[in-house]
């Protein structure tokens, strides 16, 4: 369940109360994990997956509630920033929010001793000057702007500094406002028998804070345009491949200070949740890169990780019984080797179980202990949505394979319209031998494919930004999750 498509009626779901009742319907349901997607303040496009800053929290994820309790802003103000719809509205938001958040930091005390210890840590001056940087040049990106600016001049920095010292102040402000809040949210979540677990993308925006202040660790020209990007070379699915566009990284520059960036990333992401998901972990084996300006991902190259002295270095630092791999995609043995290294567990998903393969492994009969099984992920349609398209020849193989799951677990289930199929996959999930099991909450709620949160290589206003509603979250969906976990004595 994504932040942002928590109910809310300030146009996005935040940090306030929405988040707290949604808590309190996971423990209703009997749940014990909440899997949510990055935290990150986004950018074009609105993906997490695409941040100015790799640990930034989206600015948007403030409640609106919280500062109206706090005094820092008026009831008026609020009820401005209300809005309708099972989208949320980013250029809306853009309008109201900020102007919101400005006006909560003219009235907030800058000498609070919290704030203050807050700044002198410098854990977020880099992105504060980066985002008033940005706005003073006119949005550019980063490589755009002036060289004293661009290649970081401590002396033009400073200067810039003393200039937008205010400015600066209140990129800071956000920061801290949205981490209190999310670690008393999830604080909520602890001690209602609630962990959290957070999701870390494995690439870096090319404009983004994380480029800007660690150059060196990216394979970059010197006017910091990449030499190459990442992307996945031309399959069954896209004969072009898919070229992503970002940085790549430069492993022999990594090394040499002990894979410190990693490891500190790492580490302050399980600072922030109880466990982690890394995506697009077949990147840390092997990654591919393509030249920069290129026109597709035919014309590149496997290059291999450093993945042994990488991990060593990782789990000097934290357990690797709280991370989980994103194994999905172009699998081979050196994925599954390093897989079988970490011990981490991989993902299953029964959205691809259904295709007619005897030996498929996403079968929930074949499904491991050591794997996190879900019945889909937020890159796929939902069950109802993938269901109701399918095609007569997927429909039947859908049919025939979750019927003959169902036979192997002896389970006396329904399975031939739509909505037999979606609760049939469900407790299917349910029942396989996964340490976890996650169920996407459309999924749970039975919702269309109006409520996908993602269509991969696509640019739609609905990509991140579907909404759900209170009324959703019924009693009897609660029960429903509470009966199965009971059943299949998952706590």
């Amino acid at each position: 369940m994504p932040v942002f498509s928590l109910p809310s009626e300030y146009g996005i779901g935040d940090f306030g109360k929405s988040a707290k009742d949604f808590i309190d319907y996971l423990k209703e349901a009997g749940q014990s994990v909440w899997q949510i997607l990055p935290l990150v303040q986004t950018g074009y496009g609105n993906s997490p997956y695409s941040s100015v800053c790799s640990y930034s929290y989206n600015p948007y994820f403030i409640s609106p509630e919280i500062l109206l309790e706090k005094g820092l802003a008026t009831k008026e103000e609020t009820d401005f920033c209300k809005t309708e719809g099972n989208v949320v509205d980013y250029g809306f938001l853009y309008s109201v929010r900020l102007p919101l958040l400005k006006k909560a930091f003219s009235r907030f005390d800058k000498d609070d001793a919290e704030f203050l210890k807050f700044k002198k840590s410098g854990r977020f001056y880099n992105y504060a000057l980066y985002m008033s940087l940005k706005y003073a040049s006119g949005q550019k990106h980063f490589y755009e702007w002036e060289d004293r600016y661009k290649y970081r001049d401590k002396a033009a920095l400073d200067a810039f500094h003393a200039d937008y010292a205010e400015e600066v102040d209140f990129w800071q402000f956000t920061q801290f406002e949205a981490e209190r809040e999310w670690f008393a949210l999830k604080d909520y979540a602890n001690s209602n028998g609630i962990s959290v677990f957070g999701d870390l993308p494995l690439y870096c925006a090319l404009d983004s804070v994380d480029v800007w202040e660690n150059p060196s660790i990216f394979k970059l020209s010197g006017d910091f345009t990449p030499k190459k990007v990442a992307g996945v070379p031309p399959d069954y699915f896209s004969q072009d491949g898919q070229l992503w566009g970002n940085p790549v990284y430069d492993y022999d520059v990594l090394k040499k200070d002990g894979f410190y960036w990693w490891t500190e990333r790492i580490a302050r992401e399980l600072k922030k949740f109880d466990y982690i998901r890394i995506d697009h972990f077949r990147g840390l084996d092997r990654f591919y890169e393509v030249p920069f300006g290129a026109e597709n991902a035919k014309i590149g190259e496997w290059v291999k990780v450093p993945s042994d002295e990488l991990f060593a270095a990782i789990h000097k630092k934290v357990s690797g019984s709280r991370i989980i791999a994103e194994d999905l995609g172009i699998i081979d043995d050196g994925v599954r080797e390093l897989l079988k290294k970490t011990g981490y567990a991989g993902m299953k998903i029964l959205l691809f179980a259904f295709n007619g393969e005897k030996d498929n492994l996403y079968l929930p009969e074949r499904i491991e202990k050591n794997s996190v099984c879900y019945t889909g992920t937020h890159d796929n349609d939902t069950l109802i949505g993938y269901l109701s398209a399918a095609s007569e020849w997927d429909k039947n193989n859908f049919v025939s394979g979750v019927k003959n799951s169902i036979k192997v677990f002896a389970l006396n289930l329904p399975a031939q319209t739509v909505d037999e199929l979606a609760d049939a996959c469900i407790e299917l999930g349910f029942a396989c031998k996964a340490d976890l099991f996650i169920v996407p909450m459309h999924d749970v709620l039975k919702k269309g494919t109006e409520y996908r949160i993602n269509t991969p290589g696509t640019v739609k206003a609905q990509n991140w930004a579907v909404r759900l509603n209170k009324e959703d979250f019924t009693e009897e969906s609660a029960k429903r999750l509470y009966d199965f976990s009971l059943k299949y004595n998952r706590e």
